[in-house]
This record gives C-alpha cells, structure tokens and sequence, in this order.
C-alpha cells in the first residue's frame, strides 16, 4: 500500500472525526440541552415576580438585611466588588476562591469575634455578637465562608435559626416561614450524595411573594 494512500486514509479520518467532534456533537448537545434542559442550560437563571432576571440559582448572592434569609459569608463579597474601586481587594485572587484561613488566623478571628477599637471605650463587632444580637444562633455556614465563596446555600438549620428575625421584621407567623424553608430545601443528589441545602435566593424570592 502506498505512502500517498495512507496519507489520504488519515486526512478523511482526521477531517470525519473533526466534523464529529467539532460540529456534531456539540450542536447535537445544544439541542438536547435546550429541548431537555432550557433551565439548566442556560445558567439557571431566577426571575423576580416582574419577570426580571435577578440572578442564577447557581451562584450566591449578597443578603443582609433583617427583612432577608442572609448568606453564608464571602470571602469576595460574592464577586460583587468593582474591580476599578476593589478598595478592600476581595478580587486580587479572582472572582471565586476559599480565603485559606487557618482557624487561629487573626484575620479570621476578627472578623468572627471582633477586635478592640483604637478607642477603649469602643469594640469593633465580629459577626458572632452580630449574629446573636438579631436573635440568630450562629451555625457553620453562617460565619465560615465557602471553599468558592460563591455558595447559593445555607443549611437548614442555619435558615430555620433565622425565622425568629424574620418574621419579626415582615410581621409574618413563624411557621409560615418554616414551610417555605421545607419547600426551598433542596435534598441530597439522587437521595445520597451531599447534603440538604436551602437556596437562599430562591427561599428570598418566595419570602417576597407572601403576604403578612
């Protein structure tokens, strides 16, 4: 068999697999994921009850007021900084990223425990103090950050501890509020992988819907 031969044999191949590998197949892809999937394709996008894009269920927002489920802690403020007035850097490192702390750090202590002020008869506030001064017991994932930093979820047990403050600030039932937790608590992958989760987007979205 000739040189020429073999040469020509291994371009088709090569130009028959590239069609496959380059064309086919991920168009193929793109249509099942949209007729199957529209959701999950196109990045899981929420909509508030005007319709509005707010946000992606996969990706964490910034929530702190009593009014709202909070975050579990960000160590890049959800990515959410300016990057031509990042004054406090959270984007130095990227967009997503663990703040690789130890638990003796200084850094992290302060921020969960607070510091002393320059002025005696002042305290700077660590989140802990904060948390339980809303009424809140803290839990993990409200005062540790996420190996991301962009975790959409908190656990169960971090929203439930929250429904005293909220219900406080919208003037709703306590056990309204535990209902919505259940309903916006996603369960584990295919029942045993990981962990129960509430979404907290998603969970803020239905708190808006109700009515006191």
């Amino acid at each position: 068999m000739s040189f020429a031969r073999e040469a020509g044999r291994a371009v088709r191949s090569t130009l028959v697999l590239w069609v496959i590998g380059a064309i086919i197949y991920p168009f193929a892809m793109i249509a099942i994921g949209q007729t199957v999937f529209p959701f999950q394709a196109n990045g899981s996008l929420l909509k508030n009850s005007t319709g509005q894009v707010v946000g992606s269920a996969l990706i964490g927002q910034p929530f702190t007021s009593d009014r709202y489920f909070n975050s579990r802690p960000s160590t890049t403020s959800y990515s959410t900084a300016d990057p031509k007035k990042d004054d406090a850097g959270v984007l130095k490192t990227g967009v997503s990223g663990a703040s690789n702390l130890a638990p003796s750090n200084p850094a992290l202590l302060e921020r969960i425990k607070g510091k002393d002020d320059p002025d005696p008869t002042k305290k700077i506030e660590g989140d802990l103090n904060r948390l339980k001064k809303a009424g809140v017991q803290p839990t993990g994932d409200l005062l540790y950050t996420s190996g991301s930093s962009l975790d959409p979820h908190i656990t169960p047990e971090a929203a439930i501890a929250q429904i005293t403050r909220v219900a406080k600030a919208r003037g709703f039932q306590p056990n309204q509020l535990e209902t919505l937790i259940a309903q916006n608590t996603d369960g584990r992958f295919l029942g045993i992988f990981g962990e129960p989760g509430v979404n907290v987007l998603k969970l803020n979205l239905a708190l808006d819907q109700i009515k006191s």
